[in-house]
């Protein structure tokens, strides 16, 4: 990894730190975002006396913070972007529809990683690089014979469709774009019956990163590399 820059939405706990841990320990520039640097005590700490960890503030949601992102960066080549930041929203779909649960829950999963991608599309130019969006399986609809999760499945099916032309749409400019399902893991998100911890989901995640090339992009895959359904 040497001497790549990397940048990482979600940076402050579970998979986003525990990308920000093991690229560093590939020797790579981290950038870590994250909404509230101040409470991210777990980053922090990873980061104290660290030259090569540095502490982004980034709400994915705030266009002035992503138009200071697209600013500092877009002279900077970035390796790796890694839209990690996500949420699961409210589980309660509907009687009424809960509108302003799943408007917001869009927001942070759809319209925030998109928003990302664009701001830091010129820097991704410059160095050819990737970027890997963090999104689920429950994202399938071809997948999908469980049902629940409304909210959550369908932000995450959108992200892949908007990936996906992103995918296409970049194709010229030499930007591999990657949909990643991490696998059921062991988060605040994930919870406690998780299968595989942060640390195997990160580090299969990092191995499909660093193998992929413009053949991969808008490819749908698990943190082992195997292609998933639509």
């Amino acid at each position: 990894m040497g001497e790549s820059n990397v940048l990482i939405t979600g940076a402050n706990r579970g998979i986003g730190l525990e990308f920000v841990r093991q690229y560093r320990q590939q020797g790579a520039r981290v950038y870590a975002c994250c909404r509230d640097p101040q409470s991210a005590q777990d980053l922090k700490q990873l980061a104290e006396g660290d030259p090569n960890i540095e502490i982004v503030q980034l709400d994915v949601n705030s266009s002035v913070q992503l138009g200071k992102l697209k600013q500092r960066f877009t002279e900077r080549p970035l390796n790796i972007v890694i839209n990690n930041a996500g949420v699961y929203g409210p589980r309660k779909v509907g009687d009424p529809v809960d509108r302003d649960g799943w408007h917001s829950t869009f927001e942070t999963n759809v319209m925030g990683p998109v928003d990302v991608a664009f701001a830091l599309q010129p820097s991704l130019r410059r160095s050819k690089g990737v970027l890997a969006n963090v999104t689920s399986r429950m994202g399938s609809i071809a997948d999908n014979d469980s049902g629940g999760s409304h909210i959550y499945r369908s932000s995450k099916a959108a992200l892949n469709a908007a990936m996906k032309s992103v995918a296409v749409d970049w194709q010229e400019a030499g930007i591999t774009v990657l949909l990643l399902h991490p696998g059921w893991v062991e988060t605040a998100m994930g919870g406690p019956n998780a299968l595989i911890s942060t640390e195997t989901s990160v580090r299969g995640m990092i191995a499909v990163i660093g193998n992929a090339d413009s053949s991969d992009s808008g490819t749908f895959v698990n943190y082992q590399g195997d292609k998933l359904p639509w």
